[in-house]
């Protein structure tokens, strides 16, 4: 299985950002996490992204926020960079702009202002990492791009800006599984914090609704719709995320096999777990371990 590596970056509270543009044949640094937050821009370029404990593609347009502590690796086609026939280089395959900031960036300002709540909630919700589409957004892209040769206070007030938009923005999608972490904006509402908790400890267990709903003082009916209404998922939804979620823990860090995988994380039977698996992940149990390896 991947051994990950914790990346130590150049980054203090005098020097809180690291922007910089780059142009490689292809994608090489391992699975690896850092305490800083990183933003990365993809102008050129297309592969899959290890994230968390999800596989996800990036293309040309994509701007990805990892959050703190969160593993990523991004990943290019194997043939990308290589070396043709005749000896010369292939054309460069990716190209964008990178940038890295600390983990307690403005936290003052940002945890108590409410001006920065939209920023606040960003930065919290990016523990899941988060895809941005901007292929079309020429606005996001030119501030992306002057990021880099930016100096003091206009860098700051700039990648402020980039977070503000990317805080607005409705062109994102989260890429952990819901398991990998609970959303903080679920977390901050008191009922759904303690049926959250619950599922945390039992999710892989058979839970009945009416067993469930108990924890909200509602009957299931009621609960159903309330449960939907804060999460985006039905109830079974989310049970199901948190066990692929479980799953590809268990596929990237463990020895057993698919079956005992498949029962240890609730699943009926195997074959459940794998038509289940390859809905949410767009794959089967055994490629995306052999993709993990």
């Amino acid at each position: 299985m991947k051994k990950i590596m914790n990346e130590k970056l150049a980054i203090t509270t005098s020097n809180p950002v690291r922007a910089r543009s780059y142009e490689y044949p292809r994608f090489t640094y391992p699975w690896h996490f850092h305490s800083e937050y990183e933003i990365i821009y993809v102008e050129k370029g297309e592969g899959d992204c290890l994230v968390g404990d999800s596989i996800i593609s990036y293309a040309k347009g994509d701007l990805i926020l990892f959050g703190s502590e969160l593993p990523h690796s991004m990943q290019s086609p194997p043939d990308s960079g290589e070396e043709a026939d005749d000896g010369e280089k292939t054309e460069l395959k990716v190209k964008g702009v990178n940038i890295q900031f600390e983990k307690d960036f403005m936290h003052y300002s940002i945890s108590q202002y409410s001006q920065f709540i939209p920023i606040r909630n960003l930065l919290e919700d990016a523990c899941r990492g988060i895809k941005f589409t901007v292929s079309r957004s020429g606005k996001i892209i030119k501030l992306l791009k002057q990021i880099p040769s930016a100096k003091g206070a206009d860098q700051i007030i700039l990648l402020l800006s980039l977070l503000q938009m990317m805080a607005t923005s409705n062109h994102r999608k989260y890429l952990t599984t819901s398991h990998y972490t609970p959303s903080p904006s679920i977390m901050r509402n008191e009922r759904m914090e303690k049926v959250i908790a619950y599922l945390n400890k039992h999710y892989t267990e058979s839970i009945g609704l009416d067993e469930i709903a108990s924890y909200t003082a509602m009957n299931p009916t009621a609960f159903c719709r309330y449960f939907k209404e804060n999460t985006g998922k039905t109830f079974k939804e989310y049970v199901l995320d948190m066990r692929i979620g479980y799953a590809c823990k268990l596929l990237n860090s463990s020895v057993m096999n698919i079956s005992q995988i498949s029962a240890t994380c609730g699943f009926e039977s195997p074959v459940h777990f794998n038509r289940i698996f390859k809905r949410v992940t767009g794959m089967t149990p055994t490629i995306y371990r052999e993709q993990m390896e």
